[in-house]
């Protein structure tokens, strides 16, 4: 009992944590960020609005911890590299655009197919190797 007690706390914090994926989303345009806070907050909306996860919902355990834990880590980071005021700023718009949807980013989601095509090539060349030994 205390487990899934604690695990809806991890969901709820993370679902908390994601409704500021679109601060990040207008903040990383926002030219008084400064750069490595832009690569951040980039890096980490482009993953979190990708229509593909680089780890799948369906692999047990590990499928979910991009949801739980690695996008959460990644907006926590983002959000301490950028300054509060500009934060500030963008709530409000981030409101606006929360509304209408989240958008997708295909970039990203042909990367991680790339990634899971390439790991795949690779696995099929080290099989392949061991089979002709």
């Amino acid at each position: 009992m205390e487990q899934q007690n604690t695990l809806t706390k991890l969901k709820n914090y993370a679902r908390k944590l994601k409704q500021n994926l679109f601060v990040l989303y207008l903040s990383y345009k926002d030219n008084r960020v400064p750069w490595f806070a832009k690569l951040v907050a980039i890096c980490v909306v482009a993953y979190a609005f990708s229509p593909i996860d680089l780890i799948p919902d369906f692999i047990p355990i590990i499928g979910y911890l991009d949801d739980l834990i690695i996008v959460p880590l990644g907006i926590s980071l983002a959000l301490k590299l950028i300054p509060a005021y500009i934060i500030e700023e963008n709530k409000e718009k981030a409101a606006e655009i929360r509304k209408n949807g989240k958008p997708k980013n295909w970039f990203a989601a042909v990367l991680f197919i790339l990634i899971w095509l390439l790991l795949a090539l690779w696995i099929g060349k080290l099989i392949y190797g061991i089979v002709q030994s």
